[in-house]
């Protein structure tokens, strides 16, 4: 079984636009050259316990579907839950619990420029009290503005967990 320790880092997940953005030449709409591919999202757990996942740079007024694998918390066991934030800017789609911990799907709306930070607090379904802060960090960038070379920003693929290979993001 996969663990990671305290402030160890992780790639793993990936980075898309979210369903609400799939029309060709609608607001918005970006195309990404599927040929880079050097971006993952980073999953560190801090030292108090909480993790920290980090996607890289995002487009200013874009959505996203972002997918990372938290490894297994032991207290939360196998049932998890998102706890109910008022935060219009971060929602979680699914939990699902895997051998190697927990796939997370969320919508991330970029809604200002800079190094934004959201958060979400996930909990054990038992009701025994068990949770973990989860910190989700972008950078977001203005119109106009290009990511720094060698980014590879808007190329988004990432590992699922501990090495499984995923599928590269595109806009649908």
């Amino acid at each position: 079984m996969a663990t990671a320790s305290k402030g160890s880092k992780v790639k793993g997940g990936g980075v898309r636009f979210a369903p609400s953005q799939v029309t060709e030449g609608a607001h918005g709409h970006v195309h990404f050259d599927e040929k880079l591919h050097d971006s993952a999202v980073m999953v560190t757990q801090e030292k108090d316990g909480s993790f920290l996942v980090k996607v890289g740079f995002l487009k200013i007024l874009h959505k996203y579907e972002i997918t990372f694998l938290l490894p297994l918390v032991q207290r939360l066991g196998k049932d998890v839950c998102a706890v109910p934030l008022p935060n219009i800017n971060l929602r979680v789609i699914s939990i699902t619990s895997l051998p190697e911990g927990y796939s997370v799907k969320c919508e991330y709306t970029a809604h200002k420029e800079g190094v934004l930070k959201e958060e979400m607090v996930l909990a054990s379904e038992a009701g025994e009290g068990a949770c973990i802060k989860v910190v989700v960090q972008a950078r977001v960038m203005g119109k106009g503005l290009a990511a720094p070379a060698g980014s590879g920003a808007g190329t988004w693929r990432g590992s699922l967990g501990f090495g499984a290979a995923i599928p590269s993001w595109r806009s649908r």
